[in-house]
C-alpha cells in the first residue's frame, strides 16, 4: 500500500490512481497565474482592495493550495466532494483545502440544502442516507428529490446529512471575486480560462500582437463595475427573470466607454424584445426608446404599429428615413413606410421593386443522398473548365482578411487586452474603419497596383490557423486562393471590402453561395441558390442590389428537384 497522507488526525483516503501525467502538471495553474500577473500590471491603479489582497495571498499559498483552488474555480459549480478532487499533482485535496479554509476562500463545512445534497450524491448514496424503501430506490432521481422534499426542508452540514461517506465537501467562496478578475482579463463575457489550455495544445492559434500597457479595456474603476454589472444582468436575462429586476442592474450610460457602452444597449435591446414576446409593448416601447442598438428605433416603429398608432410610427419613422442608421434600416423602411401612409389614407401608385440581377431556373436531379440544394446545384453547375465553388460568406472576408491582416491586427489603444484576440475589441464600432482609414487606404491600394496577389498569398502561407475573424481556413484552400485571384478583379474586390468595412458586423454575412469561374477568360459570377419555397433573406438582397449596382455579374437560381433522368 501506498503513503496515506494525514489531515487533522484522519486518513485522507481521497486519492485514486491517475492516467499518464501532463507533460507541465500545473499548467492550468501558470495559466491562471499568468493572469493575474497581467492583470497586475495593467489595472493595478484600477484594483481595489479585496482583488488586490487576494493575489498578494494567492501568490503567498502552497503550490498544492493554489492549484486546488484554481481547479475548483475552472470546473462547474461551488460545491466538491473531495472524492471528485483527484488531481495527481496535487495530492491530498484535504491537505491541499487547509490554507484555503484559513482564509475563508473555502468552506469545508458548508450548510446544504436538499437539492444541494442530491446534486452532490449518486442515486445509491442517496438511498443509504434516507434509508429509503425498496419502492423509493426504483423511483427516478428527480421523482425521490420531489418526495423528500416537505420533509426534508432545513440545511445541514455534508456529513450530518451523509453520516457513512467519508468525505468533506468543499464550497468555494471566491468565484464571484475570480469570476470579475476573468471579465477583466478577456475584456468579454464569452471567453474563459479554457483559452489558455486551447492555445497550449495547439488547437487554437492567436496572432501575437504587441499589447502595450496603456492599452486597456477600462480606464477607470467605474468601468469595471459596469461591465461586471452588464455580465450580471446578461446572467439575470438568461435565467429569464424579469425585464423590470434586469433593468433595475443596468447601470447608466457609459459615454467615454463605446465598446462598453455597446454591450450595455445590446442588453436593453435584447431585454425590449423580450418584453416584446411577452405582449408587453408600452415596457418594449420605453425600452427601445432609450436604446441606441442597432435596430431599436424600427421595432419602436413596429411595436406603434401593433399599438396602431399610426401618426406616431408614421413620424418616427419620417426621422429615420431623413438619416437611416445603416442599410439594414433604409431597408427595413422602405416596407414600413409605405404601409404607414396606407393606415394614413395616402393612396400611393403600387410600386414593383426592380432587380439588377439575373435569375433563372434549373431542374436538379435528386441524388437521393439527401445533399443540401447548395451543392447539389454546384455539382449541377460544374463544368470541367467551369468549376463551381460552395463559398457563401468565407472567399471574399477571407480575401479581405488576408489583404488587410496587420491592419486589423494593428495594435491600436483598446483595441487588444490579452493574447487570445481573433479581432480587434472595436471590429463592431462605427469608429473600426475611421481608426485605421489610413492603414486601410494603403492596403487596397494594392489593388491598383496589383501587389495584392502577393500580400494575400504570403499572409496564407505565413499566417495559416492563426484565428482571425475573416479568415475560414477550413473553407480556402490554395487552389480555390489561386483561381479566385486570376478571376477575380481587383476592381469588384475593393466594391466587397468598401461594403464590408461600412458594417463590419452587418456586411461580413449575406454573400451569394456559389461562384463559378472561367479561369481561361478569367472571369466569374456569383449564385445565390434559392430551393423550392426558399425565398431569399433581407441581407442577401442587399448585396446582390450592391453586386448589381457596381457591375458584378451576379445570378439568383431558382432551383426544382427533378426526377433522376429528367431534361
Amino acid at each position: 500500500m501506498g503513503p496515506i497522507n494525514r489531515v487533522a488526525g484522519r486518513a485522507c483516503h481521497d486519492r485514486k490512481p491517475m492516467s499518464t501525467p501532463h507533460p507541465r502538471p500545473f499548467y492550468y495553474l501558470e495559466n491562471f497565474q499568468t493572469a493575474l500577473t497581467w492583470l497586475g500590471e495593467r489595472y493595478e491603479d484600477l484594483l481595489n482592495d479585496e482583488e488586490r489582497a487576494f493575489m498578494r495571498a494567492f501568490e503567498a499559498l502552497p503550490q498544492a493550495s493554489s492549484a486546488l483552488l484554481v481547479r475548483m474555480v475552472m470546473r462547474k459549480g461551488a460545491l466538491f466532494r473531495t472524492g471528485k478532487l483527484d488531481y495527481a499533482e496535487i495530492g491530498c485535496p484535504r491537505a491541499a483545502a487547509a490554507p484555503l479554509v484559513d482564509l475563508g476562500w473555502v468552506d469545508d463545512q458548508p450548510l446544504l440544502g436538499l437539492t444541494e445534497v442530491f446534486a452532490l450524491l449518486r442515486k445509491a448514496e442517496i438511498a443509504s442516507a434516507f434509508r429509503l424503501t425498496a419502492r423509493l430506490r426504483a423511483a427516478p432521481k428527480g421523482e425521490l428529490m420531489a418526495a423528500l422534499a416537505a420533509t426534508f426542508i432545513e440545511r445541514r452540514t455534508f456529513n450530518a446529512w451523509c453520516p457513512d461517506v467519508d468525505e468533506v465537501v468543499y464550497r468555494v467562496r471566491v468565484l464571484d471575486l475570480c469570476e470579475r478578475l476573468r471579465l477583466m482579463f478577456f475584456g468579454n463575457f464569452d471567453q474563459d480560462w479554457s483559452q489558455f489550455v486551447l492555445a497550449d495544445l495547439g488547437i487554437f492559434n492567436y496572432e501575437k500582437v504587441v499589447v502595450p500597457a496603456s492599452a486597456r479595456a477600462f480606464q477607470r474603476r467605474e468601468h469595471i463595475e459596469d461591465f461586471h454589472a452588464i455580465y450580471r444582468c446578461r446572467e439575470q436575462f438568461h435565467r429569464e427573470e424579469s425585464g423590470a429586476a434586469i433593468l433595475a442592474s443596468v447601470p447608466a450610460p457609459i459615454t467615454d466607454n463605446p465598446w462598453l457602452e455597446s454591450r450595455r444597449a445590446k442588453l436593453l435591446f435584447r431585454v425590449g424584445q423580450r418584453y416584446e414576446k411577452e405582449g408587453d409593448l408600452d415596457a418594449a416601447l420605453s425600452v427601445y426608446c432609450d436604446c441606441a442598438y442597432p435596430g431599436a428605433r424600427v421595432r419602436a416603429i413596429r411595436v406603434l404599429e401593433r399599438q396602431e398608432r399610426w401618426e406616431h410610427a408614421s413620424a418616427l419613422a419620417a426621422q429615420a428615413e431623413a438619416a437611416p442608421e445603416d442599410e439594414v434600416e433604409r431597408q427595413q423602411l422602405a416596407r414600413i413606410v409605405p404601409r404607414l401612409r396606407r393606415r394614413l389614407g395616402v393612396v400611393e401608385a403600387a410600386r414593383k421593386r426592380p432587380s439588377g440581377w439575373l435569375t433563372f431556373e434549373l431542374n436538379v436531379p435528386a441524388t437521393g443522398e439527401d445533399l443540401p440544394v447548395e451543392l447539389a446545384t454546384s455539382a449541377f453547375l460544374t463544368e470541367p473548365d467551369a468549376p463551381v465553388h460552395y463559398v457563401e460568406n468565407t472567399l471574399i472576408n477571407s480575401l479581405f482578411g488576408l489583404l488587410c491582416w496587420d491592419v486589423v491586427f494593428l495594435p491600436l489603444p483598446g483595441a487588444f487586452f490579452h493574447a487570445f484576440h481573433s479581432a480587434p475589441a472595436d471590429l463592431y464600432t462605427p469608429d473600426f474603419h475611421r481608426r485605421r482609414e489610413k492603414e486601410f487606404a494603403a492596403s487596397f491600394a494594392q489593388l491598383a497596383s496589383g501587389a495584392y496577389r502577393q500580400t494575400i498569398r504570403r499572409n496564407f502561407l505565413l499566417k495559416a490557423g492563426i484565428q482571425s475573424a475573416f479568415v475560414s481556413w477550413g473553407w480556402l484552400t490554395e487552389e480555390l486562393l489561386d483561381i479566385a485571384l486570376e478571376c477575380l478583379p481587383p476592381a469588384h474586390l475593393q466594391h466587397c471590402f468598401h461594403r464590408i468595412l461600412r458594417d463590419v458586423k452587418t456586411n461580413r454575412a449575406g454573400f451569394p453561395d456559389l461562384i463559378q469561374f472561367w479561369p481561361r477568360e478569367r472571369r466569374y459570377r456569383m449564385i445565390e441558390v434559392k430551393g423550392p419555397g426558399d425565398r431569399l433573406q433581407d441581407n442577401q438582397i442587399r448585396w446582390l442590389d450592391y453586386c448589381a449596382s457596381h457591375g458584378m455579374p451576379v445570378s439568383v437560381c431558382h432551383v426544382r428537384w427533378a426526377a433522376t433522368g429528367a431534361p
